[in-house]
């Protein structure tokens, strides 16, 4: 059976595993929670690593006991089964299958291993997560890429990872322009409201929970389109191919529920990559302190009354309620000349980077501003962007 392994179709799926295996979590990643499933297939991928094909067999008839909707396992036990009587080329190699499907599981076999071989790093932070406020328990991050969800939990500010999981995304992949594309937007978003199972078909599995897309940034860069949601799978499916949806990011049914448990509707924030980039923890300090300084001048430049100062600190592209920077400009140093005093505090400050190709950070806070003929509490949302290297504001408005 040893020489059979070594030439079947599995291997080539999963000698990289080995690898990890040889040199321990420290260089292939961290450990990482996983759902029962998971935990099996991994446990799977590591005996067929091993040329133990009848511990592998075992492994994955649990597997489909405890999930026999779930094809990939089905697919890997039949061809566990068959390496006992013959070679196997091709993954998968089953007489007359259906091509798109077999090509559909690859691709699933595929996300699924390399996950388990590039697991988060204990010691690295995903770059956008810059700051989380107080309100705001968990985050996600979504990698299109990978086929991954990860989810992140507030310490005091601070993100800690928790768990990670299998998604599918749109059918076309990442970063969706226009209304029926079926690709997966890429930017920050936040969780809108929920959809329970029984307001639903089927087809959204255990619920579904809308995003804000099209946000004020995917706005103003002409992006359209709507109904992109986190959200399960149908009750005869335990999971879906890496690309399947028209545009949504979906779950397993027991992963959706496990995440579900962590979101809050209007602060939960989901941040949609297409290959998460990761800071070392000096590096994501250091950024944060950087942003969290401009937002700080910005904030002194108001008060003191210093309107050239102000203006600064604001891109010449600038827009607001469709006000542009010369119009903005105008009304504060209009404003200003009435003014005898400001006095400003900001709280509860959470910064986001944006992963798409522009240089963005997206800065939520709550301002209590006061004046001499002007008082007024609100929640405000900024999207700063870096032009020569500097920070500046391009847009502003109520959060």
């Amino acid at each position: 059976m040893r020489n059979a392994v070594l030439r079947h179709g599995l291997k080539p799926f999963f000698l990289g595993a080995a690898i990890c295996l040889s040199f321990g979590a420290s260089l292939c990643g961290g450990a990482s929670s996983e759902s029962e499933p998971e935990a099996l297939l991994n446990r799977a991928f590591e005996q067929i690593n091993d040329n133990d094909l009848d511990a592998a067999l075992g492994t994955v008839d649990r597997l489909v006991e405890l999930k026999p909707q779930f094809r990939l396992a089905q697919l890997i036990k039949g061809d566990l089964l068959l390496a006992r009587s013959r070679e196997l080329r091709p993954f998968g190699d089953v007489a007359g299958a259906p091509r798109a499907q077999m090509d559909d599981l690859r691709q699933e076999a595929l996300a699924r291993l390399n996950a388990y071989r590039n697991r988060p790093q204990a010691n690295g932070v995903p770059r956008y997560l810059l700051q989380l406020n107080a309100d705001q328990k968990h985050a996600i991050v979504v990698d299109t890429k990978k086929s991954r969800l990860y989810l992140y939990e507030n310490d005091h500010g601070a993100p800690r990872f928790v768990a990670d999981y299998y998604i599918s995304i749109g059918k076309k992949g990442a970063d969706k322009t226009r209304e029926g594309d079926q690709k997966t937007p890429v930017g920050v978003y936040k969780v809108i409201s929920s959809l329970p199972k029984n307001k639903l078909s089927d087809f959204y599995g255990h619920g579904a929970y809308p995003l804000d897309y099209p946000n004020e940034w995917d706005k103003l860069h002409g992006r359209n389109g709507h109904g992109i949601w986190l959200h399960g799978t149908p009750s005869d499916t335990y999971s879906r191919p890496p690309r399947a949806s028209d545009g949504c990011v979906v779950l397993a049914n027991a992963d959706l529920d496990a995440v579900v448990k962590s979101l809050q509707i209007g602060l939960t924030p989901v941040i949609i990559s297409d290959n998460v980039e990761w800071l070392s923890l000096d590096d994501w300090n250091e950024q944060r302190k950087a942003l969290n300084d401009e937002i700080e001048h910005w904030r002194h430049d108001w008060e003191s009354l210093d309107t050239d100062s102000y203006l600064k600190h604001y891109s010449k592209n600038f827009s607001s309620g469709g006000a542009g920077f010369a119009q903005w400009a105008a009304q504060k140093h209009q404003v200003n000349s009435q003014k005898e005093w400001i006095k400003l505090q900001i709280s509860n400050v959470s910064m986001f980077r944006n992963p798409g190709a522009d240089d963005m950070a997206v800065v939520t806070f709550e301002q209590d501003y006061r004046s001499n003929n002007l008082s007024n509490r609100m929640k405000k949302s900024q999207y700063w962007i870096k032009e020569d290297h500097k920070w500046r504001i391009v847009y502003e408005g109520a959060a």
